[in-house]
């Protein structure tokens, strides 16, 4: 069995802040825009699926396992 590593607690805590932080950054765009509530649902769905998820996300994850970026 393979002992956990430095990585997986810190990306952890890296995910929490990363999600924070967009999380803030998204409300604060919409908010900006003044779109209406069905509008402002589909943004926000969008803006999390495509840039939380699919591109820093998949990488911070491999790192966490792997111990690389590629």
């Amino acid at each position: 069995m393979n002992e956990p590593t430095w990585r997986k607690p810190a990306g952890m805590l890296l995910i929490l802040l990363l999600i924070a932080i967009w999380s803030v950054a998204v409300v604060m765009l919409v908010e900006e825009l003044g779109l209406p509530l069905w509008a402002s649902g589909i943004a926000f769905v969008a803006g999390g699926v495509a840039w939380l998820w699919l591109f820093p996300m998949k990488r911070l994850l491999r790192w966490m396992e792997l111990g690389s970026w590629r």
